[in-house]
């Protein structure tokens, strides 16, 4: 049985089928209301943009509220993810080993392999628990892979990195919403709003465990980072205590609509969501077996085809939203979708024919 319904009908009407939350999660509706409110006050001079200040709190607790064991004062706020990893880069030391999966993100490896000065070395994503070594001072990977789906066991690396004296960071943009997160298994964790949490692109977190804090440092420090933020814009004060230290000013707009795609997430659940999106994606791959086409085996809701990147186009002409990413078809469900887009997706990839022979690189 796969979900014949959305889980939030009244939250989304798509006019294509949209299978494509691991380049940009839909708008919920009660987000386009709110940013609508925003737009309207400072476009009237009624308000400005950081009229909405006093919703940051809500924002960091809700996302701790995903990190079981996190607070809000163990959450940064910036506008990118490969900006805010610059603040766990940029306190390592010179020559300092730094693993990364191959194949990675780069939002994720860009920042230690650009500092100039660190020895960023990848291993398989399989393997990157026995990669780490005694002179391995930090693991950078995605907790889910953007270009595949497939999802490593964080604590499983957690283990091996302080077994050997290292620290773990992982970006769990490609996870959080679907998957339950737990604020021990990393001493790091960041993560974009835009993608399963449904908010803004503007708008990405960093939770940073107590016990790992001098390991991230307030680069390019603003006057939203300072102790008395409001207070000190025009004199020498201290930098907040908390995670919030490493704060960028935020995009008051993106707040409110990242806040918004929070708590729908809260209402569903996430276990609901991971289920819902996880059965979806099941059907999906068994329909792509049932065709001859071979997909990255797992169990996360992206379903990637190497060698698929021709499909894309007939795709496209049946209004189904998909990507490629490293000459692959990348197609993923969330709780928009219903069984009905599996359906027409392949049904559309059926028409298409045989248009490559997938090749698993490296597996």
């Amino acid at each position: 049985m796969t979900p014949a319904d959305p889980l939030a009908p009244g939250e989304y009407a798509p006019e294509v089928t949209y299978l494509n939350t691991a380049s940009h999660g839909l708008l919920p509706a009660r987000g386009r209301a709110v940013l609508e409110t925003v737009q309207a006050g400072w476009s009237s001079g009624r308000t400005v943009p950081n009229s909405y200040d006093d919703l940051v709190p809500e924002l960091r607790a809700g996302f701790a509220r995903l990190l079981t064991g996190a607070t809000a004062a163990d959450i940064a706020i910036g506008g990118t993810v490969a900006g805010l990893i610059g603040r766990v880069a940029a306190a390592l030391p010179a020559g300092a080993e730094v693993l990364v999966a191959e194949g990675e993100f780069a939002s994720v490896s860009n920042p230690f392999r650009f500092r100039g000065d660190l020895a960023v070395r990848a291993a398989p994503l399989e393997r990157l628990a026995v990669e780490v070594r005694p002179e391995t001072a930090l693991i950078a990977v995605s907790l889910t892979q953007s270009a595949d789906g497939r999802t490593v066991d964080p604590a499983a690396l957690r283990a091996a990195a302080h077994a050997h004296g290292a620290r773990l960071l992982l970006d769990a943009t490609q996870a959080a919403g679907w998957l339950p997160l737990r604020f021990a298994d990393a001493d790091y964790w960041v993560c974009a709003t835009f993608k399963w949490l449904l908010g803004a692109r503007s708008v990405s977190l960093l939770a940073v465990r107590p016990e790992a804090a001098e390991g991230a440092v307030p680069l390019g420090a603003g006057w939203y980072a300072g102790a008395d933020r409001w207070g000190d814009m025009y004199r020498f004060g201290p930098l907040a205590a908390t995670a919030n230290r490493l704060d960028d000013t935020p995009d008051w707009g993106g707040v409110t609509a990242s806040i918004a795609g929070l708590d729908l997430v809260h209402e569903l659940g996430v276990a609901a969501i991971g289920a819902h999106d996880r059965s979806l994606a099941a059907a999906f791959r068994r329909g792509l077996a049932e065709l001859g086409v071979d997909a990255v085996p797992g169990d996360s809701p992206i379903v990637t085809v190497p060698g698929g990147e021709g499909y894309a186009e007939a795709l496209a002409a049946d209004n189904v939203v998909a990507s490629v990413r490293g000459g692959g078809l990348r197609v993923s469900f969330h709780l928009y979708n219903t069984a009905a887009d599996v359906e027409r997706a392949l049904a559309a990839l059926a028409s298409a024919g045989p248009v490559a022979t997938p090749v698993r690189p490296g597996r």
